[in-house]
């Protein structure tokens, strides 16, 4: 939501505001989760079946302050591999 105020309140100044979402990214952080999370992947929780790596947010982020996604502004990025689709 904060994401949204600002781009509403930024845009007329030509300030783009995004959100960037990450998924299950392999870091520091989730390496002691490693294991389990390998056995969810595998199975299909994330269907690009894959650990996002650092460099996959770095360049979600990095198209963003190019200017990459003009007319975009209040957007949510999710960097997950699919992880946030709705699915039955």
């Amino acid at each position: 939501m904060a994401a949204r105020l600002f781009a509403a309140r930024l845009a007329e100044h030509g300030i783009p505001v995004y959100e960037v979402r990450p998924g299950i990214i392999a870091t520091d952080m989730t390496a002691g989760v490693r294991d389990v999370y390998d056995s969810r992947i595998a199975e299909g929780l994330v269907p690009d079946r894959r650990w996002g790596q650092p460099d996959d947010v770095g360049r979600a982020v990095a198209a963003l302050l190019r200017g990459d996604v003009p007319y975009a502004t209040g957007t949510i990025i999710n960097v997950d591999g699919g992880l946030s689709i709705p699915r039955l």
